[in-house]
């Protein structure tokens, strides 16, 4: 019995791993057509009573405004360029702000995701929290970072994040939201977008508050100081 178990799991882990990495290389290529986030939001609008809204209008990275590029970088992950899925820097920050409000009772917490590890999960894993759930964006975000560029992980992570209710990608966000293609984002839409990333269904980008108005002018501020522009060369700043 204990032997045709340890076949039943080596067969099922060969099989993850070898299904996996196909579908990571297919996608390398081609849209991802659906998410389970996409899934379970139009679970709960249809649970909820409301009509299923689904906008999502895939677009390659040529024809999304480059300050948009530039605007979830300097507001979800400055190290994007130069590390290889986890910024280990960010983590230790997050750790300790994070051990600091505890002490204090708080509840606020700070994240320390990359957006290779957001791209991950958003492309092909379930919305939860478990140790599961992380284990499996660990690797799903060292497959991504070992099988695509930078240029093709920001090109899906534009494309399926979630950016309002029923909103999902850049191109859906800005016809939506400015009624223009994502090609034609300036640079305060771009910030404007990227400020309510961190929650698109409490914050809206065509209704913005003014947390998002704050939050907003931080990205500007960043952007300018990276002179406006996203270059996948760019060499690692001297620190």
């Amino acid at each position: 019995m204990w032997k045709k178990i340890r076949k039943l799991i080596f067969k099922a882990t060969l099989y993850f791993f070898l299904g996996s990495v196909l579908l990571v290389f297919v996608f390398r290529f081609i849209p991802v057509p659906l998410t389970l986030l996409m899934v379970q939001r139009g679970v709960e609008q249809k649970w909820n009573g409301k009509p299923i809204r689904f906008e999502k209008d895939w677009v390659p990275l040529s024809e999304i405004a480059n300050s948009m590029q530039l605007a979830v970088v300097c507001s979800e992950d400055q190290n994007f360029l130069w590390h290889h899925g986890f910024d280990f820097e960010a983590i230790r920050d997050a750790m300790r702000y994070n051990e600091k409000q505890k002490s204090r009772k708080r509840k606020k917490v700070r994240g320390a995701s990359t957006i290779s590890q957001q791209t991950a999960k958003n492309a092909f894993l379930y919305p939860a929290r478990s140790f599961v759930r992380k284990g499996l964006e660990v690797y799903f975000t060292g497959l991504i970072e070992l099988l695509w560029s930078k240029e093709r992980i920001m090109e899906v992570y534009l494309n399926v994040i979630e950016m309002g209710d029923g909103v999902y990608g850049v191109e859906a966000a800005a016809q939506r939201f400015f009624h223009k293609p994502a090609s034609r984002l300036s640079a305060s839409e771009a910030s404007l977008i990227a400020a309510v990333l961190p929650n698109p269904i409490r914050f809206r980008a065509d209704a913005p508050s003014g947390y998002i108005r704050s939050r907003q002018a931080a990205i500007q501020m960043q952007m300018r100081l990276w002179g406006g522009k996203l270059d996948y060369e760019m060499p690692e700043p001297d620190k």
